[in-house]
């Protein structure tokens, strides 16, 4: 047994397809009748989707990341809302010092989730907008667990950057063994399943408050071909002479 497979959480509802579906079917029905509704935005009390953008835009930019390409594939693995992408795009749009354009994909294993953002994204930048001229948007439904996945392979060593922003966590609330995974935990097959879709140099950055720095860097680096690039600091608090953080931010790099 890896270290990775002594790691515990309790199961729960959401990390069911059914509890998700059902969230993003309110937050489609919230959004007809509000026209200024964007969905729950998680984390939003920690910062942690400002601090990833931060990063993003400051690695592209300061070291120059992917500079070489004409477009950087971005994708947001479990995309509910979209809002981490939108806010990426924006972010982008206006700090953005390189050439290069961007697709902006994101996947989800809940229909509701796919429609709920991409009507986010039709209302927010017009066709004709300056933004959609260099950013590029698409949504698909994925299940990433699946072993004989048609969009691993269809899309293996695509993307440049991809960014996970609390599905990593909903994952980890199921201890049910796959059988198609020979009995693994979700959250032990998730890194195998991220990883195919990375080529050498990409970029994986996981925000996660179900486990500590230490936990989310050994789940990731059992895929040996991962290995730690950042760690994205957060205030510290103290408890009982331990000291620690509510939230993690993590970068990993592909490095072969």
């Amino acid at each position: 047994m890896s270290a990775a497979d002594d790691i515990q959480l309790n199961d729960s509802e959401l990390s069911s397809l059914a509890y998700w579906d059902n969230f993003y079917a309110r937050e489609k029905k919230e959004m007809m009748d509000n026209d200024d509704f964007v969905g729950e935005i998680w984390f939003d009390e920690n910062g942690a989707e400002e601090k990833m953008v931060d990063f993003l835009v400051e690695e592209l930019n300061e070291e120059q990341l992917f500079n070489e390409k004409e477009q950087i594939k971005v994708l947001d693995i479990g995309t509910g809302n979209c809002h981490l992408l939108v806010s990426l795009a924006d972010a982008l749009h206006e700090e953005y010092e390189g050439t290069a354009k961007f697709l902006h994909t994101g996947i989800d294993y809940s229909p509701n989730s796919i429609e709920f953002a991409q009507a986010i994204v039709d209302r927010q930048f017009d066709p004709s907008s300056p933004l959609r001229e260099n950013h590029q948007f698409e949504f698909e439904r994925v299940d990433l667990l699946q072993k004989q996945s048609a969009y691993l392979t269809k899309n293996a060593s695509r993307f440049d950057v991809l960014l996970d922003k609390g599905t990593l966590d909903a994952i980890a609330l199921s201890q049910q063994p796959l059988e198609d995974f020979d009995g693994k935990k979700p959250m032990n097959v998730y890194a195998g399943q991220v990883v195919q879709l990375m080529h050498k140099d990409s970029l994986l950055v996981i925000t996660s408050c179900n486990f500590t720095e230490a936990e989310l860097i050994t789940l990731i680096t059992s895929e040996k071909s991962l290995s730690v690039h950042k760690i994205l600091k957060y205030p510290k608090f103290q408890f009982g002479g331990t000291e620690g953080t509510t939230i993690t931010t993590v970068a990993f790099k592909k490095t072969k």
